[in-house]
């Protein structure tokens, strides 16, 4: 069995972050497999959510999302919005939602760093990623079941104008082995 690995970088500009969705929603990637964070300026124009919403459903999301950017989150799983103590109101998509939004995540103790770290980044690049993410980035992960998706999304990051990519290990899959879908 492969040991699966998540892939990072920061997209400078909602457009950047568009086409890298749409690229790997083509490429065949599973869309939860995919998440997002950015600081919820940069993306209150294009929603059109109530403040008080938490996590919205995936299914809802269509009805909540406009503009060039709309779409494409459109096909992520769990848009929502989620205040990080400390950092403000943030909008975030698929693992990354529910590792910032649950208690264990240690985002109140340690902001958006914590909840990457606890996603199995090393702290340093957590802080890196957090530091970007507060001056206007924003964040893309991939999870992929093994080497070559890896670097299929990897390539598909760099292709779309993704800064600071890396790549990291982790330590379990989201799906028993028999549950996971076939790729071609």
């Amino acid at each position: 069995m492969s040991k699966n690995i998540s892939v990072y970088g920061i997209m400078p500009s909602e457009t950047q972050l568009a086409s890298c969705l749409n690229r790997l929603r083509g490429a065949g990637f599973r869309p939860e497999d995919v998440s997002i964070l950015m600081p919820e300026n940069l993306g209150n124009k294009d929603f059109a959510h109530e403040q008080s919403s938490k996590a919205p459903e995936g299914a809802a999301t269509g009805g909540l999302a406009g503009g060039v950017l709309g779409g494409a989150l459109g096909w992520l799983v769990g848009v929502g919005a989620l205040a990080v103590p400390g950092l403000g109101p943030f909008i975030a998509a698929g693992p990354i939602m529910a590792m910032l939004a649950g208690a264990g995540a240690g985002a109140a103790v340690g902001g958006v760093a914590g909840g990457l770290i606890g996603l199995g980044l090393p702290e340093y690049e957590a802080k890196r990623y957090e530091g970007r993410i507060k001056k206007g980035g924003i964040l893309l992960s991939v999870h992929c079941d093994n080497s070559e998706w890896a670097s299929k999304a990897e390539d598909i990051l760099l292709a779309s104008g993704a800064e600071d990519t890396s790549k990291t290990g982790e330590a379990s899959a989201d799906y028993a082995e028999t549950d996971k879908p076939v790729r071609r």
